[in-house]
């Protein structure tokens, strides 16, 4: 009896072999082999069971219909919360808005005003208008830093501008 016990036990433990093997395939460049182990270990329980009987056999391929894909389901919901998880996959992205990023509600009021260069526009920078640090879309070419410009159209969450000449 005591036997027969450690007999399923040893196919249960063959089937969460099978499970963490086919886990380490994923990380571990095994060419197969890990996949061919992990197999071998899902044919080994399912023998178990079945050399005790037919209801047996299904019942342990019910067992490893189940255990399986929950083992995978643990190890997927752990697995980024340990040391090597946490190296491997990439934090949650930083919403916090820098200084550069418009808020396109009021950017049509930002149409024909002046400010100054802070970056050079190539054709993309940052330009200050009255404090206010915003990226910019140059209408020709390169401008260069300090240099006055003003809001010539908003498009969407893109403000084009132009060098203004020093006379206007």
């Amino acid at each position: 009896m005591i036997a027969d016990i450690l007999w399923l036990a040893l196919a249960v433990f063959l089937f969460a072999a099978c499970a963490i093997l086919l886990v380490f395939e994923i990380f571990i460049p095994s060419f197969g082999i890990l996949t061919i182990l992990s197999l071998a270990c899902l044919a080994g329980g399912i023998a178990i069971f079945f050399a005790y009987g037919t209801l047996a056999g299904w019942i342990g391929v019910g067992i490893a219909a189940i255990l399986i894909p929950l083992i995978w389901f643990w190890t997927y919901r752990l697995f980024p919360q340990t040391s090597i998880g946490r190296k491997m996959i990439l934090g949650k992205p930083d919403t916090g808005r820098g200084d550069a990023v418009p808020d396109c509600q009021d950017l049509q009021q930002m149409l024909s005003k002046v400010g100054i260069v802070r970056t050079p526009l190539r054709p993309v920078g940052i330009c200050d208008f009255d404090g206010r640090r915003l990226e910019c879309v140059s209408e020709r070419g390169f401008v260069d830093v300090n240099q006055k410009v003003k809001v010539i159209r908003v498009e969407g969450a893109t403000l084009t501008v132009r060098p203004v000449d020093e006379k206007e």
